[in-house]
């Protein structure tokens, strides 16, 4: 049985980030520590925060006067001023490539343009760009939302980081029908990209797919859809334990990808689980 484990599986760069700047600072803080939502969306990591009295709230009163952490996935801009107006010290710890994002999306309507978001409207890091905009934005996550647009006639569109690029050259396709003066910003993180590209190279040559990552996890959900494409023998997990080796009877090449909020501990928990059963 050969175990393939494809490329740049597991945290990516603004995780790492967040997260060495959350123990960084709770091996210097006595008080709790809070942040704005979960860090990420991985409970086993969130569970280990909690240990140590790193936690996660939800509104800004939650941490009055005390020190926040902004998360990898970014926040309105009203935010910021509500943790000054609070006495909260603010740790920001959002990925340089969602502040590009925001960013953008602050240039452009200022500009005069309408602002078009490419993503899920439920997700945080959407709901914190379009606070860049004064909460104007289009959000669009497939091509019937486009064909109910009005004819917009200065248009910028931005993506969510996570999304795939099948989904922005589908939904950039139809928007161009509905602007005369359209400026499009491929916003998807190149960690993102480069590690769909590997779970499909992977999950094309194999005969079963394990994708690791928090159920919650927008980026894992969108690669179990991408490995699932190639593989039908895929499968989604958050740990080994939800592992059942049952499954690879039979099997001579199994795939593993995972989730960029997933740590490589739960990663090595998985490929020793497999390597038990045969796997090398």
């Amino acid at each position: 049985m050969n175990i393939y484990v494809a490329k740049n599986s597991g945290f990516c760069f603004g995780v790492k980030r967040a997260l060495k700047k959350a123990y960084e600072l709770a091996g210097q803080e006595k008080n709790i520590i809070y942040t704005y939502g979960p860090l990420i969306h991985n409970k086993q990591v969130i569970s280990k925060l909690e240990d140590l009295d790193v936690i996660s709230v939800d509104s800004i009163e939650e941490a009055k006067g005390s020190t926040l952490i902004i998360r990898s996935h970014g926040i309105p801009l009203n935010i910021y001023e509500d943790a000054d107006k609070n006495n909260i010290e603010i740790l920001d710890a959002t990925c340089p490539f969602v502040r590009r994002v925001q960013e953008t999306a602050k240039e452009y309507y200022d500009k005069g343009y309408q602002i078009v978001i490419i993503g899920n409207p439920e997700h945080p890091e959407v709901i914190g760009i379009n606070g860049w905009c004064n909460n104007k934005a289009y959000i669009v996550e497939n091509i019937d939302q486009v064909n109910d647009m009005p004819f917009i006639n200065k248009m910028c569109v931005v993506a969510q980081t996570t999304i795939t690029f099948e989904k922005w050259n589908n939904i950039i396709k139809e928007l161009n029908n509905k602007s005369d003066d359209i400026r499009e910003f491929n916003t998807i993180c190149v960690a993102t990209k480069s590690r769909q590209e590997a779970s499909a190279e992977i999950a094309k040559k194999v005969e079963a797919m394990v994708v690791i990552g928090g159920y919650h996890s927008s980026n894992t959900q969108k690669l179990y859809k991408i490995c699932k494409s190639y593989c039908d023998n895929s499968i989604h997990i958050e740990t080994a334990d939800e592992l059942l080796l049952d499954m690879f009877e039979g099997i001579n090449d199994i795939g593993i990808t995972a989730g960029a909020s997933t740590p490589d501990w739960i990663i090595n928990d998985v490929i020793k689980k497999i390597e038990n059963k045969g796997g090398d």
